[in-house]
Order: C-alpha cells, then sequence, then structure tokens
C-alpha cells in the first residue's frame, strides 16, 4: 500500500509538471527613456513678482518628477550647474532659487528673508534653468545632483532652447 501511494505521487507530479498551457502574447522590449528636457533664461523683477511660470507644451504623468538645474557659475569655460533650491547667505538675509511644477507648467521663483529689490541684477537678471522632467518608474533608481549623470542616464543629448 505504500509503494503504491508513492507510485501514485510520482505519476501525478509527472502529469502535472509537463502540462503546458498556450504561449502568451510577446513582451515589449525594454526601450531607452528619453526625459524631456528644456533650458530657459529667466529675469526676475518685482513687476512679475520675482517668478516665472513657463508651459512644458507637452503632458506629463501624474507621478513624473521634474528637476531644475541652475547655471550657478563657469569656472574655466565649462558651465557649472546645480540642482534647485539653492540658497545664498548675505548680511542682509538670504536668497533661495527655488522651484514648484505642476502636469502643465514649472514656477521659478526667488524666496528668501533678503529684499529682493536691493538685489543686484546679478542675481536676478539672465538666469539660466535646464529643465528635466523624470518618468516616475525611475526616480528612485538614480542619483539626480549631478546634471550630467542625469543627460547620460536618460539619454539627453541637448536641451530645447526656450
Amino acid at each position: 500500500m505504500k509503494n503504491l501511494s508513492i507510485l501514485f505521487i510520482a505519476l501525478l507530479s509527472v502529469v502535472f509538471s509537463s502540462c503546458e498551457g498556450p504561449q502568451g502574447p510577446p513582451g515589449n522590449d525594454g526601450g531607452i527613456i528619453i526625459a524631456p528636457a528644456f533650458e530657459i533664461e529667466v529675469d526676475f523683477n518685482a513687476l512679475n513678482n520675482y517668478e516665472y511660470f513657463e508651459a512644458y507644451g507637452f503632458e506629463i504623468y501624474p507621478y513624473d518628477m521634474t528637476l531644475v538645474y541652475i547655471l550657478w557659475e563657469v569656472n574655466n569655460g565649462q558651465d557649472v550647474w546645480r540642482l534647485m533650491p539653492q540658497t545664498v547667505e548675505f548680511d542682509e538675509g538670504s536668497l533661495t532659487y527655488n522651484f514648484d511644477f505642476t502636469r502643465t507648467d514649472v514656477r521659478f521663483f526667488l524666496d528668501g528673508t533678503i529684499n529682493l529689490n536691493t538685489l543686484d541684477p546679478s542675481w536676478t537678471q539672465n538666469q539660466v534653468f535646464r529643465v528635466v522632467i523624470v518618468p516616475a518608474d525611475n526616480i528612485g533608481k538614480r542619483n539626480f545632483e549631478d546634471l550630467t549623470t542625469v543627460m547620460e542616464a536618460y539619454n539627453i543629448e541637448s536641451f530645447e532652447k526656450r
């Protein structure tokens, strides 16, 4: 009886392990992810309330993330980009270059404790920003501090000038 049970279990395992269903449809190949990106120059002043809105001009998905980098300086002919927000301390207070975003636009703005009307134009005029929209499925997988690394990761070869 014991041998019969073992034989029956062995037979069942062979029957069930050899069953196959129909082959499913082929899946999509993993594609190269390209993040939309653009560059914009902004002048901040009292007339625009030290803020500027820019529409993306394309749709982003609910969980996509917008990254903004500011051209901080040019060092030996090389652009130095910093991930925003960035804060500068003055004797009179602090200045923060900041941003926020929706699914349709990004807002660049100046904030801080300093009187923005007293800032030298070098802090408010001709400020250059680069914007990158990162797909939601890749948000937790990258270091976003370095713009060059982000460009390589998302195959960004150039930035549309606006």
